[in-house]
Formats: C-alpha cells, structure tokens, sequence
C-alpha cells in the first residue's frame, strides 16, 4: 500500500502524536472544562467539535503541501527548514512558559450541545498556532522525492485523528481525576514539556542532520 509510510516513520509519528496529545493546550482545556463544569455530554461535545476541526485541519494542510510539493521541490525543501525552525520555537517555549492547562474555577453559564461542539471547532480551527503545526509538521515525515507523498500526509493527518481521539475520550470520562493529578503533580506537567521539547528538538535536528548529509 503505496500510502503507508515505512515503519520507521510510523513508529516515530506515533510517538510524536501521543506525546502532543497529552500535552495540555487550548483544546484540552476547553474540553476538561467543559465536562467539569456541564458533564461529560458536554465534554464530549467539545472534544468531537475540536476533533472535527483536526480533520478539516489535516485535509487542508495535505492538499495544500501537496500542491506546493507539485509546484516546487525546492518550495517543500524551504517549507521543511522553516518548520524545523517553528519546532525548535515550539521546543523552546515548552521549556520556558510550560504547558497550558488553565481550568476555569467558576461556572459558566450552561450551553446547549450543539453551541459546545460549535465552540470547541470554532477554538480549534481558529488558533493560527495549530494551522502553522499542522503545515510544518506533517511534512517532517514525507520526502519531496517520494511519489506517493500526497496519500502520505493524507494517511498521516488522519492516523494522527484516529490516534488521539479515544486517549482524549479517556481525559473526559475521567476528567476530575486526570485533572487533579495534573494540578497536583508539577513535576508531571514539567515532564510532559520536556517529553513535547524533545520529541520536537529532536525532529527538526533529524530534518536538518540529514539534510548536510545529502
């Protein structure tokens, strides 16, 4: 299958994936919230709305990188160094800034389902910080030589999808007890800095070593 990236690859998008996905951000906060304060129907309804914004997100980024890397092998070689120099930018704020998980302590007023899942697409596909992630980062695992690299990226923003939406489902249905260790663990949350600065130092290092090599 033409479409799936060699095993190598996989096994380094998986971890990469995993380590993002239990990174706090704008997105988990949103539907942590959400179900702390109206329930897991809520929660749920934020999550599946983010998750939709994802897709959206993966298919834009994959047409659109794959239409750059038709144009221009040499535009998707310049796309690939500018985002290792974004994730070394995202490495480096991980460690200074730490994450973002900002539960909010009062009570919002109550929300219908469809207005929560409307919110959580709207924060998702809003936040220009995820548009540029999914630009730069997707191409980190495909060559501009390759010539199944559209299906490539395509496959992988959609196994990025797949994978992170059930530990996410986990999150909501134990949302007080997932939050209350993050809160009262910093150390924990330092770790998952450090894990996210060295999954993403650790790619653009690989983009750039291998490009010298070539």
């Amino acid at each position: 299958m033409s479409f799936l990236p060699d095993y190598t690859t996989l096994v380094a998008f998986t971890a990469a994936a995993l380590i993002l996905t239990i990174t706090p951000g704008p997105d988990m906060t949103l539907f942590m919230s959400k179900t702390l304060m109206q329930g897991r129907k809520a929660g749920l309804a934020a999550l599946v709305g983010a998750t939709c914004g994802l897709v959206i997100h993966t298919v834009l980024a994959a047409v659109g990188v794959s239409a750059l890397l038709a144009a221009s092998a040499l535009a998707f070689v310049i796309l690939k160094f500018v985002g290792a120099g974004y994730l070394i930018w995202l490495a480096y704020q991980a460690i200074r800034n730490g994450s973002s998980l900002t539960l909010e302590a009062t009570r919002s007023p109550k929300q219908s389902v469809f207005r929560v899942w409307l919110h959580g697409l709207g924060v998702n596909i809003l936040n220009p910080k995820i548009v540029l992630f999914f630009v730069t980062f997707l191409p980190q695992f495909v060559s501009a030589h390759d010539p199944h690299a559209a299906s490539k990226l395509m496959f992988l923003g959609g196994y990025f999808v797949v994978l992170c939406f059930p530990i996410c489902l986990l999150m909501v249905l134990s949302a007080s007890s997932f939050s209350r260790a993050l809160k009262a663990s910093p150390k924990a949350m330092r770790a998952f800095d450090w894990a996210f600065a060295g999954i993403m130092g650790s790619f653009a290092l690989k983009l750039l070593t291998a490009k010298a090599s070539n």
